[in-house]
Formats: C-alpha cells, sequence, structure tokens
C-alpha cells in the first residue's frame, strides 16, 4: 500500500532544500555570474586549438570540422553540470562553518533527498546558459525529437551521477577535510582525463591507454555520438559498452554515495568546529 504521508514528506524535505538553495545562492549573484563564464573559458582553448589542428586534419576520430563546434558546445554544458560535485562539499561546508549542520543532520531526514533537492536545485540555477547552448548545438546539427530527448537523459543522467561523486566529496567535508581535499584532486584528474573538450585521438599512446580506463570517457563520448547519430537505437546498439558504463554509474554512484556518506557520517560526525 502506497503511504502517500511518507511521499509527502519527501517530497516537502526536497522542496525545502531546494529552496534553501536557490535563496542562498542567489545572495551570492557574482557567484552565479562566474558559474556561466567560467565553462566557457575552459571551451575557448580548446576551441582555438581544435581551429588550428583542422587546418592539418579533416578528421580526429568522430570529430570533425563540421561537427567540432557542437562538442565544445556540448564541453560547456557538461562543465556546467560539473559544478554540481562543488556544489555538495560546498553547501555542507558552509552549513558546517554557521554550525547549522547538526539540525540539517538529525533524523529523520533522509540523504537520498539531500542528494535530489542540491541537484535539482542546481539543475534550476544553470537552466537558462544549459539551454541557450543546447539551442546553439541544435542550431548548427539539427536532430529528431527522439535524438534530443535521448541526449537530455543522458545529460540528466550524467548530473545525478556527478550528485554522488559530490555527495561522497561532501560528507568529507565534514569529517575529514583532508580526505575531501585528496578526493577533490583526484577527480580533477579523472575529469582532465576524460576527453570532455579534446578528441581521443590527439593524445599520445599512453595517455590513450589510462584514458580507455576513465568511465567518464566513455559516459561523454555516447553524448557526442547520439547528436551525431541522430537515431538513439543506432546509438546503442552499435555502442553497448559505453551505455552499459552509463547506466550502471547511473545506478550505482548515487547510491554509493548515499551510503558512504551515512556510514561515515555515522562514525565520524562533524568534526573541525
Amino acid at each position: 500500500m502506497i503511504n502517500f504521508n511518507a511521499i509527502r514528506s519527501n517530497l516537502l524535505q526536497i522542496y525545502a532544500i531546494i529552496e534553501k538553495n536557490i535563496k542562498l545562492n542567489i545572495r551570492f549573484k557574482y557567484s552565479i555570474i562566474f558559474t556561466f563564464i567560467n565553462p566557457i573559458i575552459w571551451v575557448l582553448m580548446p576551441l582555438i586549438v581544435m581551429g588550428q589542428l583542422f587546418e592539418f586534419s579533416d578528421q580526429f576520430g568522430l570529430w570533425t570540422v563540421e561537427n567540432y563546434l557542437v562538442f565544445q558546445f556540448i564541453a560547456y554544458n557538461i562543465y556546467l553540470l560539473k559544478d554540481i560535485v562543488s556544489e555538495f562539499p560546498g553547501q555542507l561546508g558552509r552549513e558546517k562553518f554557521w554550525k547549522t549542520l547538526p539540525a540539517l543532520m538529525i533524523a529523520p531526514f533522509n540523504r537520498f533527498n539531500l542528494l535530489l533537492g542540491i541537484f535539482l536545485s542546481r539543475l534550476f540555477l544553470i537552466s537558462i546558459p544549459f539551454v541557450v547552448f543546447f539551442i546553439l548545438c541544435y542550431i548548427f546539427i539539427p536532430i529528431s525529437i527522439p535524438t534530443i530527448l535521448f541526449i537530455i537523459g543522458i545529460f540528466f543522467a550524467i548530473a545525478l551521477i556527478f550528485s554522488g561523486m559530490g555527495l561522497i566529496i561532501g560528507v568529507f567535508t565534514i569529517s575529514n577535510e583532508n580526505i575531501a581535499n585528496f578526493l577533490s584532486f583526484s577527480l580533477a584528474l579523472i575529469f582532465w582525463a576524460s576527453c570532455i573538450s579534446y578528441p581521443f585521438e590527439i593524445f599520445p599512446g599512453i595517455l590513450q591507454t589510462i584514458i580507455n580506463l576513465n568511465p567518464l570517457y566513455y559516459i561523454f563520448e555516447l553524448l557526442r555520438i547520439g547528436w551525431v547519430d541522430n537515431n538513439p537505437l543506432i546509438t546503442i546498439s552499435s555502442n553497448p559498452f559505453p551505455f552499459f558504463i552509463l547506466i550502471t554509474c547511473l545506478i550505482s554512484l548515487p547510491c554509493i554515495g548515499v551510503l558512504i556518506f551515512n556510514r561515515v557520517f555515522k562514525k565520524y560526525g562533524i568534526v573541525g568546529y
């Protein structure tokens, strides 16, 4: 039997987190503006570099003169979503500094509600630039409605995967900041080796070996392939391994994030007041 009271309670918790996060972020307007500007800086250099490289070669793997602008616009939106990772430790770190964290953590607060609340509030805040760059991609290479839904679904899955990562770093921001800093640095290396804004083929062999071990590379590549193929069924059937990686990370990382959060917080609590 469906427990409507429990559903209502969970929805209210999620809504409360969304409302609080949005109001808090709006207070720091310049921070929001820089959130939109920084990804432009991160894709500007790859745009210049790839523009020069295409003078010597017509194609680098999937990347061509016709689509590399679209791939950089996709990279911009990935960078926007990547900020979800830092939103978790940032939000929890502020709560820790303000000494309001114990009130947030008391039972019966559901950690999945925390994940979804921060996740959805961040999506709301970045929605305008995300939609603008999505439209720019569509102008350069139009795609069908099924492909649009497929691409949006992958972006949504990526955001949830980033949320799981952020929750893991967030709990160590509460309980052990040294580990949180180490995880943030390690994650930066993983992003660096994921071919967000450069094609796999321009890297030397030893780095290609490392990139092949990076699940994020396959997820980002699936996003680009999906746009170029413009047929979700062909994309999935032709790329079963990247799709498997996407689904596996989508299911496992948010759950692992909540599990680690609960165990670490229960064992160590809040350290550093």
